[in-house]
């Protein structure tokens, strides 16, 4: 047991700070079966800290209340279907920025999309 990080947690996990991390957080339960782990609020309800995990990664986010906000990211992601997953994050609001496509025989079926907060989310099934 690892009393330095939390149970089940991986090591690195991407943290994102969004102005609209409800939004965030609504697209990842919606696109990729997001379950919230953890969510600390400021005394005016507004998100301070969220954890989203994902299959085996956790994703955190910050709530957007100073100047303070992320560069938009890129987040790689394997899913056991890529053309679902790609569909399913469409549906809940994000943006194409690349269709589904295999480049060569050996290579991932890889699609990109864009939340509303700008993070790129690589979709891929090898």
């Amino acid at each position: 047991m690892r009393e330095w990080k939390p149970a089940s947690y991986p090591s690195i996990s991407p943290y994102l700070i969004c102005r609209n991390a409800e939004e965030v957080i609504t697209f990842l339960d919606a696109a990729f079966d997001g379950i919230m782990l953890r969510r600390f609020d400021r005394p005016d309800g507004s998100l301070m800290h969220a954890e989203v995990r994902i299959d085996d990664s956790v994703v955190m986010i910050g709530g957007g209340a100073t100047e303070s906000v992320s560069a938009p990211a890129h987040v790689h992601l394997y899913v056991q279907d890529a053309q679902s997953a790609f569909a399913r994050a469409i549906e809940a609001g994000a943006s194409v920025v690349q269709a589904p496509a295999r480049k060569t025989e050996d290579d991932d079926l890889r699609g990109g999309v864009m939340d509303t907060s700008g993070n790129i989310w690589w979709i891929a099934t090898q």
